[in-house]
């Protein structure tokens, strides 16, 4: 089912404007080509469904860092290397969107009533950091190209999840009723 949201609709522009906000002008750090694929990756996880796309063998949602790690292993789940890479680039795409937009939720994960939580040892950053680095490393045909993209999310991965933060505090003050929803579902 294709969820795309078009071009030109106004939540891609809201995200674009704040995203490039937070990274420029509260970061410091103007680079286009990050504050796009972080405000394309906002508009996309505006849909549960690509939040959670990974799918394992028998076609079920996976929802934890750990099962989407399991996934992304050659010698375990994946297929190929093609489905390596893509699993790891939404590892990647998850902790950082998790992380930034939602640091409660990965608080709460660490509480004492979650420890049985696939993810209760799971470090957000660190996974993430490390799934793009791997993303960033792939060579072949149209994946080197965005290896340099892929290598400076992997590098600068905290400061990718601060430019977030910034992002969610001006949606906080706009009131944002999609994000009070969102926000709603995931820590209940």
């Amino acid at each position: 089912m294709e969820t795309r949201i078009p071009e030109h609709h106004p939540l891609r522009r809201l995200f674009g404007a704040l995203t490039e906000r937070s990274f420029t002008e509260k970061l410091g750090w103007p680079d286009l080509n990050v504050t796009e694929y972080v405000s394309n990756l906002l508009v996309e996880f505006t849909h549960a469904d690509q939040l959670y796309r990974v799918r394992n063998a028998r076609g079920e949602r996976v929802d934890t860092v750990v099962d989407m790690l399991f996934e992304s292993e050659v010698l375990l789940e994946a297929q190929s290397v093609e489905r390596e890479r893509e699993v790891h680039r939404h590892i990647g795409d998850f902790t950082l969107f998790m992380a930034g937009l939602f640091p409660e939720y990965l608080r709460r994960l660490k509480t004492a009533s979650l420890i049985y939580h696939k993810d209760f040892l799971v470090d957000y950053v660190k996974t993430g950091k490390r799934s793009y680095g791997i993303v960033a490393q792939f060579q072949e045909g149209e994946f080197k190209i965005h290896r340099p993209l892929f290598r400076k999310l992997s590098e600068n991965f905290e400061l990718c999840v601060t430019g977030l933060g910034f992002v969610r505090s001006d949606l906080d003050r706009m009131q944002d009723p999609t994000y009070r929803k969102a926000k709603h579902i995931l820590l209940n």
